[in-house]
C-alpha cells in the first residue's frame, strides 16, 4: 500500500525529515510516535500530497506520489492536525457540502454521509449546528468527512489531540470499525496507549528518522526487555548482588530491603541462565520477574540514549 524511500525535507536549517523509510501494508492500521518536531506531520503532508519533499520516494498503490500526486487524490483521506469547520452549518449540511464537492449528490449523497454518521457515531447530531458540537464530536465529524469519497487510504494527524478519556474512547472504537471494513489507516499521537490498542504496527520517529518499527508484539517483547528484572531473594543478599553484577548484560543494579533492581539488557535465555547462577550458587530466590511496561518505557528510553549520544558527540566535537 504504502512505501517510503530515503525521504527528506528541510525548512531553511532545521531538518524535519533525514532519510525516512517506511513500509505499510494494505489494510494495516500503522502508528507513528515521535515528539514534537520529530517529523510526523511533515511526513503525512507529504503523503497526502499538500507538502513537497526535498527528495526521496513515496508510493501509494504503485503510484509515484510525488510525481502524480493528483492520481492520488481519489485513494487519499487526510484529516490535518488542525481543521476548521463550518460553524453556522447543520452536521447533515457540513457532510452534504463535502459530498457534492466529489460530485456525489441527492439522495445517493445523503445515503453516503448518513452511512459514515453512523459509523462516526453522530447519526442522531445531523440537525445540530457544528458549533453545538464538543470538540470530540467535531473530530468525528472531520473523520466522517474524510471518508466522504471511500479512500482506501486514511491519513490522521493527532486525531485524539485534546479529547477527554470518553472522546478518546470513542474515536479509538470509530479507527477499530474503519479497521475491520479493509481501511488502510496511517495515525499519529502522543497518546502511546491509545495506539498500542487499535494499531497493527507502530513506528518510533525521532528528529526525521525511524529508530523503532514493528508489529505490537513485536515492540511489546522490546518494551519487555527494557524494564528492569526484579530479584527478590530470601537470604545471602549481599552474595546475590556480588554475583549478579558481575555479569556483563547488568547495567545498573539498586537493592531495596531484600529485592534487588536491575536493568539487565539479556534475553530471555539469559535471564533463565542468571537465575540458575543464583540458585546454583546456593541462594534461595523468592521472586524472579520483569516490571510491567509500556510502549512508553521504551519510547523514552530509547530516545534519552538518542539524545545522550547527540550531546557526548557535539562535547566531543566542541572539544569539551
Amino acid at each position: 500500500m504504502l512505501e517510503i524511500k530515503e525521504l527528506r525535507k528541510n525548512y531553511g536549517n532545521f531538518c524535519a525529515l533525514d532519510g525516512l523509510n517506511l513500509a505499510v501494508k494494505e489494510q494495516e492500521i500503522f502508528g507513528f510516535v515521535g515528539p514534537n518536531g520529530a517529523g510526523k506531520t511533515t511526513t503525512m503532508k507529504i503523503m497526502a500530497g499538500l507538502l513537497r519533499a526535498d527528495s526521496g520516494e513515496v508510493w501509494i498503490k504503485g503510484v509515484d506520489a510525488l510525481k502524480n500526486p493528483d492520481r492520488l487524490k481519489d485513494e487519499i483521506g487526510y484529516m490535518p492536525d488542525f481543521f476548521g469547520v463550518y460553524d453556522n452549518l447543520t452536521v447533515s449540511e457540513y457532510m452534504e457540502f463535502y459530498a457534492e464537492t466529489y460530485g456525489i449528490d441527492g439522495f445517493k449523497g445523503r445515503q453516503l454521509y448518513f452511512k459514515l454518521l453512523d459509523i462516526v457515531g453522530l447519526s442522531d447530531k445531523a440537525d445540530f449546528y457544528v458549533d453545538g458540537l464538543s470538540r470530540g464530536m467535531k473530530q468525528r465529524l472531520c473523520l466522517a468527512r474524510a471518508l466522504i469519497h471511500d479512500p482506501s487510504l486514511v491519513i490522521l494527524d493527532e486525531p485524539a489531540s485534546g479529547l477527554d478519556p470518553r472522546s478518546r474512547y470513542e474515536l479509538k472504537e470509530t479507527l477499530k470499525k474503519l479497521g475491520e471494513v479493509g481501511k488502510t489507516i496511517i495515525i499519529s499521537s502522543h497518546v502511546l496507549a491509545d495506539l498500542s490498542e487499535i494499531c497493527t504496527g507502530v513506528g518510533i520517529l525521532e528528529q526525521g528518522k525511524m529508530i523503532l518499527k514493528g508489529s505490537i508484539g513485536e515492540i511489546s517483547e522490546k518494551v519487555k526487555l527494557s524494564n528492569p528484572l526484579v530479584i527478590t531473594v530470601y537470604d545471602h543478599l549481599e552474595e546475590a548482588v556480588q554475583l549478579i553484577r558481575s555479569n556483563p548484560l547488568v547495567q545498573t543494579l539498586t537493592v531495596e530491603g531484600k529485592k534487588i533492581i536491575v536493568r539487565f539488557h539479556g534475553t530471555q535465555r539469559e535471564e533463565a541462565l542468571l537465575l540458575q547462577q543464583l540458585t546454583g550458587a546456593g541462594i534461595l530466590v523468592s521472586g524472579f520477574l520483569r516490571e510491567q511496561g509500556n510502549l512508553e518505557s521504551i519510547f523514552m528510553e530509547i530516545t534519552g540514549k538518542r539524545r545522550q549520544r547527540r550531546v557526548i558527540r557535539h562535547e566531543d566535537e566542541s572539544g569539551i
